[in-house]
């Protein structure tokens, strides 16, 4: 029995990929993973999650992270089709995952509001049917999940120190940091349009294109 858990980093990020992670491992050799006391990725330490990405891509038989641009999840956010959006993109990425692990039972962080829609979605994407459960949280309740949500919130915290080095300290890529915040204002102060590593879509991004010539505070 071939069980997996799937899990994404940087969903509600302004800027950079939404990282999409999996791992596979056979039954008996889940205890040693429970063993590794992974958790989820937010209520570790970055030297923690690394030192726990080692062992974990050491003791699960495969594992498979996807990347997803800035430009694609702009083209996702911005279809005008219903129950076509993130959700539907993430549930796609999701399925790509699973069907190179090929698990016969695979857990997943729900992004719908509906668990169940979220695990028919990524099944209608799928060549073969594995049991899907789909659970909000799971990063929590599977340690298969929380192994992936390290794996792939390491890959994006690796995505975000690349954009460093080009553009300076841009801070989290949420918008919630003022170091983000800062970088997208002063960007624009400079350039007609954001750089490849924003996304656009963002209604808060959208707005300070509009209105460049505002204040922070009303920006944002």
């Amino acid at each position: 029995m071939l069980l997996a858990g799937v899990d994404e980093a940087g969903r509600g990020c302004v800027l950079g990929p939404l990282v999409v992670a999996g791992v596979a491992m056979s039954e008996e050799l889940l205890p040693q993973l429970v063993a590794l006391d992974v958790k989820d990725s937010k209520l570790l330490s970055q030297k923690k999650r690394n030192a726990l990405f080692q062992e974990i891509i050491k003791l699960v038989q495969i594992f498979k992270i996807i990347k997803i641009p800035p430009v694609e999840i702009d083209k996702a956010v911005n279809c005008q089709i219903p129950l076509h959006k993130l959700n539907r993109l993430e549930a796609k990425t999701m399925a790509q995952v699973i069907e190179y692990l090929h698990p016969d039972t695979v857990y997943v962080d729900a992004a719908d509001i509906v668990e169940e829609r979220f695990a028919a979605h990524i099944s209608e994407c799928l060549t073969f049917k594995p049991i899907i459960i789909s659970r909000h949280k799971a990063d929590k309740l599977y340690p298969l999940v929380s192994a992936a949500s390290i794996l792939a919130k390491v890959e994006r915290d690796r995505e975000i120190e690349l954009l460093k080095n080009e553009f300076g300290d841009i801070g989290s890529g949420y918008l919630h940091d003022e170091k983000t915040k800062t970088f997208l204002i002063k960007w624009l102060k400079t350039n007609k349009d954001y750089p490849p590593c924003v996304r656009k879509s963002w209604k808060p991004a959208k707005k300070a294109l509009n209105e460049r010539n505002t204040t922070q505070q009303k920006l944002f």
